[in-house]
């Protein structure tokens, strides 16, 4: 039973079924009645049911008719989905887009970029890893990944990076923590802020492993995850520097107090570029290009970038964190 069930006879049924007719169901595929209805018998033969209601003038959907035509349909758009998945592959899609972020980025203008990239291409799947300082280079040098967002101002020959948007850290601090109270304008600001616990991200790739960067005081605590030294800062553990779109509602609640560590930069504050980088001998595939076109798009509707760049080399500030 089924062994001759074809695509064509279930394509048939459908068409004859939407139209409402067996005459229209033939024009809608340009076909002469008689072949259609002679698909329509054969499928009823296969199926040992009796699709259609014969004995009224215009012929109608039997119960079983209209309950295995879903099925019919979903078969007919899971074949649909197959052919046209075959034809990405063929056109080299991607069976998997490997992005590695940096943390620092801003996850909505992310979560932006990977849903246009989606709904372009919605058979690929997408992995994506977090990481800090070194990390994305890494991701990208080690083949782990196929584009990174990364921050860190490294120039490699063996990588091709287009500018994205300018980010800011602003160095902060709980309210109730002493330094909350340091003036602005202080001889002694960093000998102060040196006599505090120091909450920086901890850099697990072999690129600047050991590597302090923006790193005042000689005691720290380091952890692997941005939302980790979040909730140690709020809890009042210690200060350190944060991307201000993460921070930004902590600041205006004053959940959080922006320090003004002028050795940091003006007001505590210090400015990075995020780079879209890949590897460049290898091409990036249409879910990378869509990815990349889709990140173009959010930042100019997420962002308002107070200085352009083209991406070339040494654009980008010092990363400190």
């Amino acid at each position: 039973m089924l062994d001759n069930l074809t695509l064509d006879q279930m394509r048939v049924f459908a068409a004859v079924a939407e139209a409402g007719s067996f005459r229209a169901g033939a024009q809608r595929l340009h076909r002469v009645q008689s072949a259609v209805s002679h698909a329509i018998s054969n499928l009823e033969s296969e199926l040992r049911v009796q699709l259609f209601d014969r004995s009224v003038y215009k012929p109608t959907l039997t119960a079983a008719g209209r309950s295995l035509l879903a099925e019919v349909r979903a078969v007919l758009a899971k074949v649909d989905g197959l052919r046209a998945r075959a034809r990405e592959l063929q056109e080299g899609l991607e069976l998997v887009l490997s992005i590695a972020v940096d943390t620092m980025f801003p996850l909505h203008i992310l979560a932006q970029a990977l849903r246009e990239t989606h709904a372009r291409y919605p058979s690929v799947d997408v992995r994506i890893e977090c990481a800090s300082l070194g990390g994305t280079v890494d991701a990208l040098l080690t083949k782990r990944c196929m584009v990174a967002v990364a921050v860190l101002d490294w120039q490699d020959d063996r990588l091709t990076r287009q500018f994205v948007m300018p980010l800011t850290t602003v160095a902060v601090v709980a309210p109730g923590h002493p330094l909350s109270r340091l003036p602005r304008k202080l001889p002694e600001q960093q000998h102060l802020l040196s006599e505090h616990f120091q909450i920086v991200l901890e850099d697990k790739s072999q690129l600047t492993r050991g590597k302090d960067f923006g790193v005042l005081s000689p005691r720290t605590w380091k952890v692997d995850d941005m939302h980790v030294k979040l909730a140690l800062l709020r809890a009042g553990v210690g200060w350190g520097t944060m991307p201000r779109w993460l921070v930004e509602a902590d600041l205006k609640a004053r959940t959080l107090i922006q320090l003004p560590a002028s050795a940091l930069g003006p007001g505590g504050e210090a400015n990075y570029h995020a780079y879209l980088s890949h590897r460049t001998d290898q091409a990036l595939g249409p879910a990378a290009r869509a990815f990349a076109s889709g990140l173009a798009q959010a930042t100019t509707r997420g962002a308002s970038p107070r200085k352009s760049s083209k991406g070339k080399p040494g654009d980008a500030s010092r990363v400190k964190r």
